[in-house]
């Protein structure tokens, strides 16, 4: 993997993750030669060759042939037609599987595609479609340090990947940093209402409510800690510490608290629908 002309990639799927990833692995200098996607519809299929040079074909076969890593980016409702078809091809190449749709555990992809090939499960997050996501990764112990490292190399193409310890875990980062830019935009929204409603003309106030929740996040990635941050912007008696006040006053802390936990929740009362729908038994091991 680190000659990054050595490997083939395949994408089942040629959505809009699908592009991100595609177009970080272009820019870090794999050759779109090497890069192939298996995409029904002929207007993403023609969008992909004419924009990224890469080749996409409707036989999802043909796509995986000779390919190293598949990322399986397709709906769920999908995964058991398509599994049907590349089975013969999977069990044959015994490719690493990255998979980034949601709610499809391990059990059930090992089931519909095949116990041989090597499974690695990925939750990214919107900002990946401008190279500044955060994506979670698990993968088996059966999985090989060479096969992860295949996996995060793909996923890092579109920001930063962290692995996990279980696959619970993607639950919560299905909550955390999968729902989480939803979260810092209803904030940014409640910041720009509450400035026009104190006087601010509404473009005025947007702008500001947009650049500042841009230059927070800068900040955010910087040497500092989140509380470091925080601190450094709230002086001692200032209007930051009134309005940090207010919003421990109003239960905040409690209350984002009980936002993550019933994202958490959903992500596994949806994987419990994904199962069924596939005739496989919900994961009572996380009641």
């Amino acid at each position: 993997m680190n000659n990054q002309s050595s490997f083939r990639i395949a994408f089942i799927g040629g959505g809009n993750m699908a592009r991100a990833l595609i177009g970080g692995l272009l820019r870090q200098g794999v050759p779109a030669g090497h890069v192939s996607v298996g995409e029904p519809q002929a207007s993403l299929r023609e969008a992909l060759q004419r924009e990224l040079a890469v080749t996409a074909v409707a036989d999802n076969a043909l796509a995986i042939r000779e390919a190293a890593l598949v990322v399986l980016a397709i709906k769920p409702q999908s995964v058991a037609s398509v599994a049907q078809e590349l089975g013969g091809a999977l069990r044959a190449q015994r490719p690493v599987l990255l998979s980034i749709v949601a709610g499809l555990r391990i059990a059930q992809l090992t089931r519909v595609c095949s116990a041989a090939v090597p499974i690695v499960r990925a939750m990214p997050n919107r900002p990946a479609l401008i190279a500044a996501g955060v994506t979670g990764l698990y993968a088996p112990s059966s999985v090989t340090d060479t096969q992860r490292n295949m996996a995060e190399r793909v996923a890092s193409a579109a920001g930063r990947v962290v692995w996990l310890r279980s696959e619970a875990e993607l639950d919560i980062v299905t909550a955390l940093s999968g729902s989480g830019p939803a979260y810092f935009f209803l904030l940014a929204e409640q910041l720009a209402l509450a400035g026009e409603s104190l006087g601010l003309e509404r473009e005025t106030a947007l702008l500001l409510a947009r650049d500042t929740l841009y230059g927070a996040g800068a900040l955010a990635r910087s040497a500092r800690s989140l509380a470091e941050e925080r601190v450094a912007v709230t002086s001692k008696g200032g209007t930051t510490e009134a309005a940090l006040q207010a919003l421990q006053l109003g239960g905040f802390d409690a209350l984002i608290d009980r936002a993550v936990r019933a994202a958490a929740e959903r992500s596994v009362a949806l994987a419990d629908a994904v199962a069924g729908a596939l005739g496989a038994p919900p994961d009572l091991s996380r009641s």
